[in-house]
């Protein structure tokens, strides 16, 4: 579904008539990368963000030796975000399993977010860190705010997280303030988290004060002179927040890496990139505006939370919503679309997917969405057959934007776009600013083949550094080893001639069996299409120099793995791929491990069956699956 009275058409029409360029997506976009300073200059204008001082000496955009955008350029981060401090619109409702819990105009927020900053101040000078160890809801939010105002830099992880991967996150981090609910709920049980932060209090004795938010009203107190409950926190009487502007590269956000060898990778972002880049997915990309609601299904362990919370410069009303998807049922998790009258809903693969067994097996079917306008889905590509899917249950003609980016760049590559047509088992476009290309592995540009996802010029929203990285080693060898001066980001993906894209899932867990490079999305292309797979995961297992292809499949329950289905799997793969993509090995696994946001973790896997150990096991959400495969 396309639609011209959006502000991508404005911001396009005024950009094509300025600069004497034909008024499509494809010109613009070209026109962005061939003149990314004055591109970003013009988002700037476009969105009047509160910035001070001038763009002079914006960037060298082939430049990807350190952070260099905007010297000359001040801002504060929460400023921006609470520039709709005197309207009286809702600016977050909090949500837990279905039941709306809390919920603040922009002018309360406004006023709890001055209170909370009144008692940090002492706590925390500019450059210090606020972490939460906190459920999706509205003491996040504004404990996030709060510090920003001040200029420290927030991290946050969600609460689900066991003691050792939060001590491996903060315990890099180092903040002085730590925020955490002393409880929260999940598939309709309530955890106490009471021990816990005991624990965390122990390994990581430079946290000088932690703020206990009981949302849930449980009564859990915890003793000493560290502690101090979040209603105590924000009692005093002051009523106006405090911005400080500080510098476009000041460091905002920490977040982290999720991958499966050592600690965590601290990823350090800017505010002014991170405001860049938000308003411009949200804004434009998404067409947000101040008379809707959004919602995306994330903890605050995700960077789709940073991206959401980004959504009130636009005066919009966010839905934080907390707790399980499937609780009490997938089915009736989707009808906080109705009940909340949401216009953008975010989503991922796997839950489109769960959604789908559970309406098939249940004979059920889905209310119409009349509010919904957009659905954005990411944490994994989506089949061309979730398009069909979202068509025929969620709203006919619905605009659905596949997006793609990442934790690096707090941000996305590849996303959707209100003026261009969806096409099924495709992103739609590359982002405005984002000089993206595909990389074959000697490095040439290829259209229309398979390849590595790469951009070739710098954005705003590129890391500032990795912390505990002062020769810049990990963060070099993260990106830009592959293909010097050029940011590698491991996706394995095609550009289409029209600029849209398709993505075959991360690089560094792409098939090459005989030297002939296999996405693995590929393949679950067709494991989806079998009614006895729950779940897959397809794999490469070295032996002798090559690439054996291992399918893992998970059944549904009271299904046998017979021999007769084990070969049924590999003719269909054979008949719809080709005779490479078939696997070598079929086995039964009573799991498929995934990342806390929803990502199949291949790697983990492979890691595995080909004798190499795993370390950061907090980053796998059920970790109990990986003893399908440990001394296999």
């Amino acid at each position: 579904m396309q639609s011209k009275n959006t502000s991508m058409q404005k911001f396009m029409e005024d950009i094509c008539a300025k600069e004497g360029i034909e008024s499509n997506y494809l010109s613009l976009h070209e026109w962005s990368v061939r003149r990314p300073v004055d591109f970003w200059i013009e988002l700037i204008k476009f969105y009047n963000l509160e910035v001070t001082g001038d763009f002079s000496h914006a960037i060298d955009p082939t430049d990807f030796n350190g952070y260099h955008w905007f010297p000359n350029l001040k801002l504060n981060f929460a400023k921006n975000l609470l520039r709709n401090s005197d309207s009286d619109r809702i600016a977050l409702k909090s949500v837990v399993e279905g039941k709306a819990v809390r919920e603040l105009s922009y002018k309360q927020l406004y006023n709890e977010v001055a209170r909370f900053q009144r008692s940090l101040k002492g706590l925390l000078l500019p450059g210090d860190v606020l972490a939460c160890y906190m459920p999706n809801i509205c003491e996040t939010v504004i404990s996030m705010l709060a510090s920003s105002a001040l200029g420290a830099q927030f991290t946050s992880t969600s609460s689900d997280f066991g003691v050792e991967g939060v001590v491996d996150r903060f315990g890099q981090s180092k903040p002085k303030v730590l925020v955490a609910a002393v409880a929260y709920q999940y598939n309709g049980k309530i955890y106490d988290q009471s021990d816990k932060i005991k624990r965390i209090l122990e390994e990581l004795p430079f946290i000088e004060k932690i703020v206990l938010v009981d949302f849930l009203d449980t009564g859990i107190k915890l003793e000493g002179e560290k502690f101090v409950t979040y209603k105590e926190f924000v009692s005093n009487e002051f009523s106006t927040v405090e911005f400080e502007e500080f510098p476009f590269s000041h460091p905002l956000y920490i977040m982290y890496s999720s991958g499966t060898t050592g600690k965590p990778k601290c990823i350090v972002h800017s505010a002014g990139g991170t405001l860049l880049q938000h308003v411009k997915e949200l804004g434009l990309h998404s067409n947000l505006t101040e008379d809707k609601t959004i919602m995306y299904f994330t903890t605050c362990g995700w960077m789709m939370w940073n991206w959401l919370v980004s959504s009130l410069y636009f005066g919009s009303t966010i839905v934080l919503y907390e707790g399980s998807p499937g609780y009490p049922s997938p089915q009736e998790f989707t009808e906080i679309i109705n009940s909340e009258k949401i216009n953008i809903f975010g989503t991922s693969p796997k839950f489109l997917r769960a959604l789908e067994d559970y309406l098939i097996t249940g004979h059920k079917t889905l209310s119409h969405f009349r509010t919904l306008e957009l659905m954005l889905s990411t944490g994994a590509p989506l089949l061309p057959e979730q398009f069909d899917f979202v068509d025929q249950h969620f709203k006919k003609g619905l605009h659905l934007s596949s997006i793609c980016g990442g934790t690096d760049i707090i941000g996305c590559f590849m996303l959707g776009n209100p003026i261009l047509p969806v096409k099924r088992g495709e992103i739609q476009c590359l982002g405005l600013g984002m000089d993206v290309g595909c990389f074959s592995e000697q490095g040439e540009e290829s259209v229309e083949s398979e390849g590595e996802l790469v951009c070739k010029q710098s954005f705003p929203s590129r890391p500032l550094y990795f912390l505990n990285d002062a020769d810049q080693k990990k963060i070099k060898a993260a990106y830009f080893e592959r293909f010097p001066g050029v940011w590698h980001h491991g996706d394995f993906i095609k550009i289409t001639e029209e600029k849209s894209v398709q993505v075959f899932g991360r690089s560094d867990a792409t098939l090459n069996p005989g030297g002939v490079r296999i996405g693995t999305s590929e393949i679950y292309r067709q494991t989806e299409t079998i009614h006895y797979l729950e779940d897959s995961i397809c794999v490469g297992k070295q032996v002798e120099g090559d690439v054996e292809v291992h399918l893992y499949v998970k059944l549904r329950s009271g299904e046998e793995l017979t021999q007769q289905r084990i070969s049924e799997i590999k003719s269909i793969i054979r008949t719809n791929t080709t005779p490479r993509h078939v696997p070598k090995i079929v086995k039964a696994v009573s799991d498929i491990p995934y990342t806390r946001s929803g990502k199949k973790m291949e790697m983990a896997v492979t890691r595995l069956i080909n004798g190499r150990a795993l370390t950061n096991i907090e980053a796998v959400a059920n970790p109990e699956s990986l003893e399908n495969w440990k001394e296999k």
